[in-house]
């Protein structure tokens, strides 16, 4: 684990055969499998035809153990997905609309069974043992019509069962001005109306207030 991630999570890390769902940020996903990559898991992507590679590796994913299939269809994504569980690590995935629940909770108990940790980016349609979202985002580096995507905070909230079933926030450089990923608040208890200056989040992983064009691959600003 990314160890500014390290204090959100109960386990300190990913937990062999769980589901930790991430909501909207492909950044946030990015981060919270680039440890277990960089330590030499072997890391899959399926169904993410628009995932950054370039933000891929400045996250700290090794290109050499990643696997992309990044349009599997809708009725070929289950089979796809279940013979990654069976013989990789982490498998990061963005479900076809309206997945069948029955699906959802035969994968979910594939990665408990084969001891890998399914990784769902937006809708999923069971209950995970841990869910991320980034629920406020701040960027910097924007003037009045200059300026570059340097740096963002974003306040992440985490819930699910047994330890973590009362929800925490934490506030995140994602990424920091130097490109890192930083833990501002180790101990933070954000309330529910958010850090003071951070703007409800946007679009994934646009500015606040920004859609993100079609096409545009997400989380490149990183």
């Amino acid at each position: 684990m990314v160890p500014a991630l390290q204090p959100l999570l109960p386990s300190g890390g990913l937990r062999r055969g769980t589901t930790v769902a991430v909501t909207s940020s492909a950044a946030l996903a990015l981060a919270l499998v680039a440890g277990a990559s960089a330590a030499g898991s072997w890391v899959a992507a399926v169904g993410l035809p628009d995932l950054g590679i370039v933000a891929a590796v400045e996250t700290g994913i090794a290109l050499e153990r990643l696997a992309l299939v990044p349009s599997p269809g809708a009725r070929a994504w289950p089979a796809v997905v279940a013979a990654f569980l069976d013989a990789v690590d982490v498998v990061l995935v963005r479900s076809p609309p309206r997945l069948p629940a029955a699906q959802a909770r035969r994968l979910a108990a594939r990665a408990r069974e084969r001891g890998a940790v399914l990784v769902p980016l937006g809708a999923w349609s069971q209950p995970a043992d841990l869910r991320l979202a980034v629920t406020a985002s701040a960027w910097q580096g924007l003037g009045q019509g200059h300026g570059h995507l340097l740096a963002r905070q974003v306040e992440v909230a985490i819930a699910g069962r047994g330890a973590a079933t009362r929800e925490r926030r934490f506030l995140l450089w994602l990424p920091s001005p130097d490109g890192t990923i930083t833990l501002m608040e180790p101990d933070a208890r954000v309330g529910p109306g958010g850090p003071a200056g951070l703007a409800l989040a946007g679009d994934g992983d646009a500015p606040a207030g920004a859609a993100r064009p079609a096409g545009a691959p997400l989380a490149d600003a990183g």
